[in-house]
Formats: structure tokens, sequence, C-alpha cells
């Protein structure tokens, strides 16, 4: 199809004002219909002309298949100009709605014969497959009167996952031991842990309690037996999936903060030589067992790429009952969710059923915005009775945590930007002080 450019609009305007011209002076009506005439054979055949078979046009798109949710990445576009003249184009690419774009739409010029390679910047908002559908380019008629549109059937399928970049960054950061970057703290009790590793010569700082005296004895030195942290413990995940998960905190859900600080602790647990399992109730019912082996992070990306929140309510007595019938094994089992006042009831019988058998640990997504209020200086009665409500909420809040320490249960109450920190460091602590 053809569609009127800027420059017919001018020349229509053109043609009117002669026509008001025209009509005040009647004697001029013969150049009005003489320029009218020539400038409708004009455009008529410039119109004619854009369809003729020599334009064309041709676009190849790269893109990853794998996109990590809230990363910027770049698109590339090749355009091929195989037509016999030189034209000017402005090229849109039609992207899927849950991604953002920069530096859309693109103007170029571009030489018969040639082709020209651009880019733009994509953001995406949410998980899930997704499709590029198209590349719609509009290119000049030779006399600029009208805009061609070339709709390119060129697709691409991508995946969204959950950000795995972050797991790239922990990595480059363990390397460079800055993981106090991240908030992360590696409590180092050199050669102290649970399982016996080597026997080395004794250094200063180790504890009496490592010096091996018969290998002393043997070696005429003084000998120190070194220890690591168990291996071979399995950490399985419970995701609530239910509505409250998708309260959101800047760009992301707490369901999708949730998700990246799985992938990174399913990284950091699986280089201990841990076994990681997933489990997901309150919607979406999908299960993971655990298993060793970096290949792991990949089936989770797989698993809970599509995932979403639903509009359900969480039934922690059903997770609880059908995890002590799926897996015997003792386990540290982390379940996050967004916990309330009202939920004690429910949760507390699951946490004390899953207790019996596993070491479990209770992680709670907290709002930003209750932090906001309680920062925020009290002007007027309003801002007041808002304070005075967000304490009284917190300390309903307070009363349920201690119900479930008192359990004995593990816990965290935490805002999503510091959820991932803080179960790697709550993970470390567990596996260095030998509960599981």
């Amino acid at each position: 199809m053809i569609i009127p450019a800027k420059r017919l609009f001018i020349v229509f305007w053109f043609i009117v004002a002669l026509a008001i011209i025209a009509s005040i002076w009647p004697e001029s009506t013969n150049i009005w219909l003489f320029v009218s005439a020539i400038t409708a054979v004009v455009v008529m055949l410039d119109g004619l002309l854009t369809y003729r078979p020599s334009d064309k046009l041709r676009a190849v798109r790269t893109v990853s298949s794998s996109l990590p949710l809230g990363v910027d990445r770049m698109v590339e576009l090749r355009i091929h100009n195989e037509s016999n003249r030189h034209t000017q184009l402005k090229v849109f690419d039609h992207h899927p709605l849950e991604i953002q774009t920069v530096g859309l739409p693109v103007t170029i010029h571009l030489a018969k014969g040639t082709y020209a390679d651009l880019s733009y910047k994509i953001h995406a908002v949410e998980r899930g497959k997704m499709e590029f559908s198209c590349t719609q380019i509009h290119s000049l008629s030779l006399l600029g009167f009208w805009i061609r549109d070339h709709r390119l059937p060129v697709r691409s399928e991508v995946h969204v996952y959950p950000n795995f970049a972050a797991v790239s960054h922990y990595a480059l950061m363990a390397t460079d031991n800055k993981l106090s970057q991240m908030g992360i703290i590696k409590k180092r009790r050199r050669g102290e842990g649970q399982d016996f590793h080597q026997l080395r010569e004794y250094r200063k700082g180790d504890s009496l309690r490592q010096i091996d005296w018969k290998a002393s004895s043997r070696m005429r030195k003084v000998i120190a037996r070194e220890y690591q942290d168990e291996r071979d413990q399995e950490i399985i995940f419970l995701l609530d999936c239910g509505h409250r998960m998708q309260a959101k905190d800047n760009d992301l859900s707490h369901f999708d903060h949730t998700l990246n600080a799985i992938l990174l602790l399913s990284y950091v647990a699986l280089k201990q030589g841990d076994a990681v399992g997933l489990g997901t109730f309150s919607g979406a019912s999908r299960w993971i067992a655990p298993r060793k082996g970096q290949q792991v992070i990949q089936q989770i990306l797989n698993t809970v790429y599509d995932l979403q929140p639903s509009p359900e309510s969480p039934d922690y007595s059903q997770v609880a009952t059908d995890l002590m019938v799926r897996h015997k094994k003792r386990a540290l089992i982390i379940l996050i969710t967004n916990l309330r006042d009202e939920d004690a009831d429910d949760l507390l019988p699951a946490l004390k059923l899953l207790r019996k058998r596993h070491l479990v640990l209770l992680v709670s997504m907290r709002e930003e915005a209750i932090d906001e209020v309680l920062e925020k200086p009290i002007n007027d009665y309003n801002d007041a009775l808002l304070n005075s409500a967000t304490h009284q909420y917190l300390q309903h809040r307070q009363r349920t945590f201690d119900k479930i320490r008192s359990a004995k249960v593990l816990s965290m109450d935490v805002v999503p930007s510091d959820l991932s920190a803080g179960l790697i460091n709550h993970y470390l602590d567990i596996k260095g002080s030998g509960l599981l």
C-alpha cells in the first residue's frame, strides 16, 4: 500500500491557496486549473511508479534467542536495497509489547544494490516466549509525494528468562574477590568446617584443635587437619506463585526478584557441591527434583521462564504435605512468599510439618513502600495517621515472625532489592555452622 507523504500535503495546501485566490480574482482561474491538472498528473505518475517491480527491499534481523529480564540488549538489522535507485527509508521493527525499545524508527539513505546495518536497544519487562513479527519499512517515492509501506515477514522467536546475567556478575566478583560489593559476606574460618579435606603444615591462626598429633609425630613438624564445608547436601526452593507476589518495587515484581535470587543462589549452591531442586505452589505446580551439576541452572530457567503469579492465595499446608510425600531425604527448604499476619494459622502448622524432617528457612518479601513511609517526615495529621498505621502493621508482622522463630524455623524479612545477597549470606552461614 502507499500513503501520502508530507510533500503531497504541502502541494495540496498550495492548490487550495490558489483556489482561494481564484475565487477572489476570477481571471486567475485558468492558472489554478492548469496547475491543478499538472500536479494531479505528476502525483498520480509518482504513485504508479512506486509499484514498479524493481523496488525491492529485504531485511535480516539478528537478536539473541535468550534474553535476561530487565537487562538491555541490542538488536541488529541489515536492510538490503535490491532496487535500481537510491532511496530514503524509514525503518520500524515490530517488537513484542512486553519489550521496550530505544532507537526506533531509524531513517537511512540507501544506494541501489547496497545494504545498511543498523541497531537499536531492547529491554524486556516481562518473561515468557515472544515473537518479533515483521520489519516495516517506509520508502519515499521518486518525487517524494508518496510513501510505500513494506511489511517484510522477518520472524524471530525469543525467550525472556529471569536475570541470568547476575550469575555471570557473581562469578566475576568471586574471581576478583569482590563479593562484598554485592553485599555478600564470606566468613572464612580457615581450616574449619564439617568434612575432612586434607593434612597440611600448621599455620599461624589455626586452632589447636586442628593439630593432628600422630601426623606431627611422624613428620617431626606440626601438622594440622583442614576441613571444608559439607558437600552433597540438598537445597529445595518452594516458590509462592500467588497473587501477593505480583506486587512491584521499581520495574520488577516481587516474583521476578525472587526468580533472580533463586538463580543466583542455585549457582552458588551448585558450586559448593550441593544439589538444587525447585517446587512451585499457588497456581502452576512445577517440580524439579534436587540434582547436582551446572546444567541444573538451565533446567530451572526453562521451567520458570514463562511462569507468572496467579490470582490464587497460598495453601501452605498443601505444599508442605506434598513435599513430605515427594522428598524423603533431609534438605534445606527455602520457602519464599509474601507473608501477612493472617497467614499464621495456616503457615505455622505447615512449617512445623516440614521441620520434622528438614531444615526450613522462611523468606518473606517486604514492600519497599513500607520503609519509605517510615523515613518520610511527619508534616500533618494524614502523615501521622499513615505512619502510625504502618507501625501497627509492622508490629503484627513482627508477632507472626516471633511465632515462627519460636517454632525453631529460620526466617528472613527482606525488601526485594536485598533478597539475593541476603539469601546467599544465610545459605553460607547455614553451611558454615553445620546446621544442615
